[in-house]
C-alpha cells in the first residue's frame, strides 16, 4: 500500500484522474508517473485485500515487472507458478493440452500471486514518482461535465463529497464500471450460460505446477494449485447461486471432496456457505471506449470470462498501450479536442482487435469445452486433438502463446524501464 495515499479537500486538480486501484488503474498510474504527468488514481476501498480476484500473472505482464525494474520484487513475494494444464481422459490417463515451458519468453509460466501483493508492489514502486498520487477510500459516484465534456469525477470520501478535476479522466473501475454507466458509453453483451464459485480447499501437499480440471457428472472445476491449498473456480448454470446456496453446506462439501479427493480432508475448511464466493459471468466490450474527457480501459472497456485468466493480462496491455499514446499527449499541456479523439480512438482501435479475438476464443472454450461439461459430459478436448498432440507435442505451445501472451502483447516504452524513482523522461 503507497504511503502517499492523502486526503482531498472538496476540490483537487490532477492532470489525469484515474478511477480504480486495479492492475490495469496502477499500471498505467506508474507508467504516466514515469513520465512525469501528474496522476491521480482514486480507488474506493482502503486497502486492496480482497479474496478471488484475478490472481494470474501471465509471461508479458512478468516481462513488464522486469522491464520496470519490479521483478526482484516481485519473485520474493511468495507465489506458485503454473507451467502446463494436463487435461484427464477416460482411464485415469491425461494430455498435455497447453505447455507454458515452451514459449519463447523470459518468463515461461503463469504466476499465480494474490492481487493484493501484487497491487501493493505496483503502488509502492509509484509512490516513489513524485507525479503521483494515490487516494484510497474514495468513492467515484459520477462524473464531473463542462460544456459537454467529462472534466474530473465526483467523489465520496470521510471528508464528505468532494470533486478531482482533471484533463482526462480513465475508467479503470471494472465490470461495473461507474464513470462507463454515467457517461452511457454504448456496449456489446455476450450471452454466458454460466457463473462461477471460488473457494479454497486446503491441502497438506503442493498440487504441483498443472491446473487441475475436474468433472462429476456435470459438476465441473478447474483447481488452482497454491502453497497449502488449492484455489477452486467451480462452474455451474447461470443463476444457480440460491439452489447452490439451498442444499447447504454438507452437500456443498461433498461436491468437493469428489471433484477433488486429494483434498478431501480439507472440505471442512469451509466454514459456511459465506466462503464460497459467487461470480456472476459477464462478457461484453464497449462499442465506443471514449467520450470527449473520458478513455475506458480493462474490464471497464470489456468484460471478459474467467476462462484462462485472462482478463488481468489484457487490462495491463491496455494500460501500456494507453500509456506510450497519451503520456506525450498529457504532457503537452493544451491539447485540441480533435487531437484527443485521435488519440484515444487510436487506443481503442489498437486494443479492440485483442479483445474481440480472445473474447472469441473464450467464445468457443464456453460453447465446445465448458457448457457441455456442465450439461454432463467429460472435460475432455476430441480424440483427434489428444491424438495429434500427442504425435506432436510442440503443438502444446499454441493455446499456451494465446492464454500466456495473447494477440498483440505490448512493450514497456523506454521511459519507464529501470529502477524505481529514477528520473527517465519521454
Amino acid at each position: 500500500m503507497s504511503d502517499r495515499t492523502t486526503q482531498p479537500g472538496t476540490l483537487r486538480r490532477t492532470t489525469c484522474a484515474i478511477v480504480g486501484g486495479g492492475p490495469a488503474g496502477l499500471v498505467l498510474g506508474l507508467l504516466l508517473a514515469r513520465a512525469g504527468v501528474a496522476v491521480t488514481v482514486l480507488e474506493k476501498h482502503q486497502d486492496f485485500l480482497r479474496d478471488f480476484r484475478g490472481d494470474t500473472v501471465h509471461p508479458t505482464t512478468l516481462a513488464l515487472l522486469e522491464d520496470l525494474g519490479l521483478f526482484e520484487r516481485f519473485n520474493a513475494i511468495s507465489h506458485s507458478k503454473v507451467t502446463h494444464v494436463d487435461l484427464p481422459l477416460p482411464g485415469g490417463s491425461s494430455v498435455r493440452m497447453v505447455d507454458f515451458s515452451r514459449l519463447p519468453v523470459r518468463h515461461p509460466y503463469i504466476a499465480m500471486v494474490p492481487q493484493w501483493d501484487l497491487l501493493s508492489l505496483l503502488a509502492e514502486a509509484a509512490a516513489t514518482e513524485p507525479t503521483f498520487t494515490l487516494l484510497t477510500e474514495h468513492e467515484v459516484t459520477g462524473v464531473v461535465r463542462e460544456n459537454g465534456r467529462v472534466s474530473g469525477v465526483v467523489v465520496e470520501s470521510q471528508d464528505g463529497p468532494g470533486r478531482v478535476l482533471a484533463d482526462l479522466t480513465i475508467a479503470c473501475d471494472g465490470r461495473w464500471s461507474v464513470i462507463r454507466q454515467d457517461v452511457g458509453l454504448p456496449a456489446r453483451e455476450i450471452p454466458v450460460k454460466f457463473d462461477v464459485w471460488w473457494y479454497r480447499l486446503p491441502a497438506a501437499r503442493h498440487a504441483g505446477e498443472s491446473l487441475l480440471p475436474r468433472t462429476d457428472r456435470g459438476r465441473v472445476a478447474i483447481g488452482i494449485p497454491r502453497d497449502g491449498y488449492i484455489q477452486v473456480a467451480q462452474l455451474g448454470p447461470k443463476g444457480a447461486d440460491d439452489a447452490v446456496r439451498a442444499r447447504g453446506l454438507d452437500a456443498f462439501r461433498a461436491d468437493a471432496a469428489a471433484l477433488f479427493p486429494e483434498a478431501a480432508d480439507g472440505v471442512s475448511g469451509i466454514e459456511s456457505m459465506a466462503d464460497v464466493k459467487h461470480l456472476d459471468v459477464r462478457v461484453d466490450r464497449l462499442r465506443r471506449w471514449y467520450a470527449p474527457g473520458v478513455l475506458c480501459i480493462g474490464d471497464a472497456a470489456h468484460a471478459m470470462s474467467p476462462v484462462g485468466g485472462v482478463g488481468i493480462n489484457l487490462a495491463v496491455q491496455d494500460a501500456v498501450a494507453a500509456a506510450r499514446v497519451l503520456a506525450p499527449l498529457l504532457l503537452a499541456g493544451s491539447v485540441s479536442e480533435r487531437d484527443e479523439r485521435r488519440a484515444l480512438a487510436r487506443i481503442q482501435r489498437r486494443r479492440m482487435v485483442p479483445t474481440i479475438v480472445v473474447q472469441g476464443l473464450q467464445r468457443v472454450l464456453h460453447a465446445r469445452l465448458i457448457m457441455p461439461a456442465i450439461n454432463g459430459r467429460e472435460l475432455r478436448p476430441p480424440m483427434w486433438l489428444v491424438k495429434l498432440v500427442r504425435w506432436v507435442p510442440v503443438l502444446s505451445v499454441f493455446p499456451a502463446l494465446a492464454v500466456g501472451v495473447g494477440p498483440r502483447p505490448e512493450r514497456a516504452p523506454g521511459w519507464v524501464r529501470g529502477s524505481p524513482g529514477g528520473r527517465r523522461g519521454i
